[in-house]
């Protein structure tokens, strides 16, 4: 797909991209699917933070911080 942009629409579509934190092709991208009514997959956000082996070393981690002591 091509589209014609005129030059005031492409600049402010980099100016808003920049204050986003994302690409002209992502607006676009999001206006589209917007306009023709599908609504975004939602992402999945972590809920904690902590070590990235935690689910195998949970043992370990446990006794480190001495959870579960009298």
């Amino acid at each position: 797909m091509s589209i014609y942009v005129e030059p005031e629409v492409d600049r402010e579509l980099t100016l808003r991209a920049e204050r986003e934190g994302t690409t002209k092709a992502a607006l676009i991208r999001r206006a589209l699917a917007d306009a023709a009514g599908i609504r975004p997959r939602p992402r999945a956000v972590a809920l904690f933070s902590g070590p990235g082996d935690l689910s195998t070393k949970v043992d370990e981690y446990l006794t480190e911080t001495g959870f579960g002591e009298v």
